[in-house]
């Protein structure tokens, strides 16, 4: 980056790697995806006193069409796998999940055939918020995460996640 001194307007210069990850990392569009208890948590990160809106996430969007990233807020059933899924393969390129909660990174404490012992099995995730439910600031710390990985990578040569 710097000042071009031969215009007589100074611009600054900057690679278009680092511009095109700075602007998906300052305007992340959350799918709503809340399933039990730790959506109320969620809903209180978008809410006045979090303001999630700070970060680059502003509005939570009703149609997978429109986001880019999934946090994948409480339990999921057995039922609600094939729906989750379906969700984030309309979801736009490049997306992002995060698992919010110890329900939906590792099933938490229904252990049973019920409940997907971790939505990495049906779904890519990025980033992993602890807690039961795990508290707004653990949100918007996971969201920083999210953040600093989209502008490390290489936002031309991202390789197409696969869930394990």
């Amino acid at each position: 980056m710097g000042l071009n001194p031969k215009e007589s307007v100074p611009f600054l210069t900057v690679p278009l790697k680092k511009a095109v990850a700075w602007a998906q990392k300052s305007s992340l569009w959350p799918v709503q995806f809340g399933l039990a208890c730790c959506a109320i948590e969620m809903m209180s990160t978008a809410a006045s006193r979090y303001d999630m809106a700070r970060f680059g996430a502003e509005v939570f969007r009703a149609s997978p069409r429109q986001s880019d990233l999934m946090i994948v807020a409480g339990r999921v059933s057995q039922k609600m796998a094939p729906i989750l899924k379906t969700i984030y393969d309309q979801m736009l390129e490049p997306k992002w999940v995060i698992a919010m909660g110890d329900c939906s990174s590792c099933g938490g404490i229904y252990n049973n055939y019920a409940i997907i012992q971790g939505v990495d099995k049906i779904v890519p995730v990025d980033v992993y918020v602890a807690g039961c439910p795990p508290r707004p600031e653990a949100l918007l710390n996971g969201l920083m995460k999210l953040q600093d990985k989209i502008q490390n990578e290489d936002p031309f040569n991202r390789r197409k996640k696969v869930a394990s």
